[in-house]
């Protein structure tokens, strides 16, 4: 070789293999190259004995792919771009056309999107339940029926459903229908920490890294997780021909973040649970939805159920209070910022509308405002909002 672009590209150093350090190492390709045809025509990316092409696998994402089950308490993953990539993952795996799947009334309003829109394009029809009333959910499953989300708690009013007993409801009617219903888990808020979810019966976790696993508020993805090698294989099939890949450098800070995700996840619930049961004191406020706190919808599962809480609540204000009212609270206040996605470092608030149509009961008439803790002193974020709800006053519909 004689050509420097040519020597530059064939080098033949290879640094030497014994290298140990507290990170893992990270591998980025599209490419691996193989010694021989032989090779190439055999080598098997299916269960991780083996590297084939960047899409299927690195030594980077093997090993993310393995804490996050260890995490979850599960034996299989699969890693993708988002949290929603997850959920769309599991629809597309599970379903074809002429199926139903059922999702509950208060799930992360894109799950319901993709259940109105693409795969009701596809032919998969579905309803909404009121994860709260178990016998709701025995009503609604039929013949069709292949696949039911579940959500602990719901993603905006935070009540914490009776996950073993929907779980149950699902099992009796399979026995009924041997063609079986899958239960997919929404556990992002429980996040591996505050349960787990196969103890609890369900055949899926879905996961969006995206929150506690990477912790920085830098980096999108989302996790597939199931004990069952049969679901793993639909999962982990459809992954590879739908293109769903990560980034070796996103890969790295979810690593890095998994090693602090305990210590964090328990500073928030302490930080939230204190500022929630303040504000629950607040004259302006009619009521804050939060698991941990007695009064709260499931409160009592929660307690039997989990360890601990996430680091969201949600606070109801009084009727006398409107949109532009509330809104200008949320715009008052300083520390808080506004902005969507929970389990970073600053701490977030969103105002929401609860829509009219939902099957579980409403019992408010005020506006909500979704808050998520982060890692700034509690003193300061109690300070905050004291000095943000006076400004509703001076703000009228």
């Amino acid at each position: 070789m004689t050509e420097t672009s040519t020597s530059l590209i064939h080098h033949p150093y290879k640094p030497p293999s014994a290298f140990e350090a507290i990170p893992p190492g990270v591998h980025k390709a599209s490419t691996i190259v193989f010694p021989t045809v032989a090779a190439l025509r055999t080598r098997d990316w299916k269960h991780k004995t083996g590297y084939t092409y960047g899409l299927h696998g690195t030594p980077t994402t093997f090993t993310l792919e393995e804490r996050i089950a260890t995490l979850e308490g599960g034996t299989y993953c699969t890693l993708v771009p988002s949290g929603l990539a997850a959920v769309v993952l599991v629809g597309m795996a599970l379903l074809k056309s002429g199926d139903e799947l059922l999702i509950p009334d208060n799930a992360y309003g894109p799950n319901k999107a993709f259940a109105q829109s693409e795969l009701a394009a596809w032919g998969i029809s579905h309803q909404f339940y009121d994860p709260m009333n178990p016998a709701d959910l025995a009503a609604k499953l039929g013949a069709k029926t292949r696949l039911v989300w579940l959500e602990a708690p719901g993603s905006i009013t935070l009540e914490f459903p009776d996950l073993p007993q929907l779980v149950a409801v699902v099992k009796a009617h399979t026995q009924a229908h041997p063609e079986g219903i899958v239960t997919a888990l929404d556990n992002t808020w429980g996040a591996g920490i505050a349960f787990n979810a196969f103890t609890l019966g369900v055949d899926i976790s879905a996961h969006a890294l995206t929150k506690y696993p990477s912790g920085g508020a830098d980096v999108l993805m989302g996790s597939v997780v199931t004990r069952s090698e049969a679901l793993h294989h639909l999962i982990h099939f459809c992954h590879m021909r739908i293109g769903y890949g990560v980034a070796g450098n996103d890969a790295e800070l979810v690593l890095r973040g998994l090693n602090s995700i305990a210590l964090r996840y328990a500073a928030q619930d302490a930080a939230t649970r204190a500022l929630a049961s303040w504000l629950q004191g607040q004259p302006q406020v009619e009521a804050v939805l939060h698991p941990a706190l007695a009064g709260s919808p499931g409160h009592d599962v929660w307690k039997r159920d989990c360890s601990a809480a996430a680091c969201l609540f949600s606070a109801v204000f009084k009727p006398d209070y409107g949109p532009s009212q509330i809104d200008h609270f949320c715009d008052s206040l300083k520390l808080f910022k506004i902005g969507y996605s929970w389990a970073g470092p600053m701490s977030l608030c969103v105002p929401y509308d609860i829509p009219a149509s939902r099957t579980t009961p409403w019992l408010y008439k005020g506006g909500l405002v979704r808050f998520s803790v982060g890692l700034e002193a509690v003193s300061d974020l109690q300070a905050d909002v004291a000095q943000a709800l006076p400004a509703m006053q001076y703000s009228k519909d």
